[in-house]
Formats: structure tokens, C-alpha cells, sequence
């Protein structure tokens, strides 16, 4: 696996705890160094609070990249975007990851735990990872975010 970025963030709620452990550790096991922002088992949490803790890191420049997972993906996606100069992408398949990137320059993945398979999330984790944002005509609209 690949990676265009260095610093790699991650969170998730305790619906999604499982999903990141497996995310986590294969990165880990790909030579990739990432920082775990939580929790650190399935009891219940409040997701805007990891969300908001992966969105900072990368506001402040800490990480690159984060990755959250949540049941639906949702929840996160919409709590991260609400901090300035983060652009997180609820991703569900290839395509839309690669999309994510090249159109939107998206610096936050986020997942389904309850909609994605394990194998699926892997290979969207991976994809957002390697794809460069296009720039061009994409950027100009970016800075309108």
C-alpha cells in the first residue's frame, strides 16, 4: 500500500471501533505511522467528539489525513465539515473515493462500519490514500468551500 501522505490521523465512535482497530492495524502492518485519537474500546461515545479531535490534528497541520469511522459514516462526516479547511467525504465505494480526491481534495475519509465490509473499507482506506486532487478547474472550485 501506498500513501502520498505521511501523517495519518484516526478516530471513530464505538460503532465504528472495530472497523478502525482493523484499519489501524493494517496500516500499521504496511509500514504506515498513524496516530489513534480514539476510543480505545466499544463502550458508548459521542462521535462529534472524535470527529472533532481528528478534524483539529489536521487543521493545526499534526496529520495530513484522517480517517473516521462511525455506524453510517454519516454522523462524522457531517460533524468533521463543520471545522474550518476540512473536506470529509462519507466514501462507499472505489469510485467515489477516487472522486473525493481528485475533485474535492477531501483530507478526511469517512465510513460506514454498519454498511461497509471489512475487505471494502481496505480497499477505500488505500484508494484515498494514493489519489492525488487533480487541481486545474477543481481547485477554483475548492477554494469557494
Amino acid at each position: 500500500m501506498k500513501s502520498l501522505f505521511k501523517r495519518i490521523c484516526i478516530a471513530s465512535d464505538h460503532a465504528g471501533f472495530e472497523l478502525k482497530e482493523t484499519i489501524k492495524n493494517s496500516l500499521i502492518d504496511n509500514d504506515f505511522s498513524i496516530i489513534d485519537l480514539g476510543p480505545t474500546d466499544k463502550n458508548s461515545v459521542d462521535y462529534p467528539d472524535y470527529a472533532k479531535r481528528v478534524s483539529n490534528r489536521i487543521k493545526s497541520k499534526k496529520s495530513n489525513i484522517g480517517i473516521l469511522v462511525c455506524g453510517s459514516g454519516i454522523g462524522m462526516s457531517i460533524s468533521a465539515n463543520k471545522t474550518k479547511g476540512i473536506r470529509a467525504a462519507l466514501c462507499y465505494n472505489l469510485k467515489s473515493t477516487r472522486l473525493s480526491r481528485q475533485h474535492n481534495d477531501a483530507n478526511i475519509i469517512t465510513i460506514g462500519s454498519r454498511l461497509t465490509k471489512k475487505n471494502i473499507a481496505l480497499k477505500l482506506v488505500s484508494t484515498f490514500l494514493k489519489t492525488k486532487f487533480e487541481g486545474g478547474r477543481h481547485l477554483r472550485r475548492v477554494k469557494k468551500i
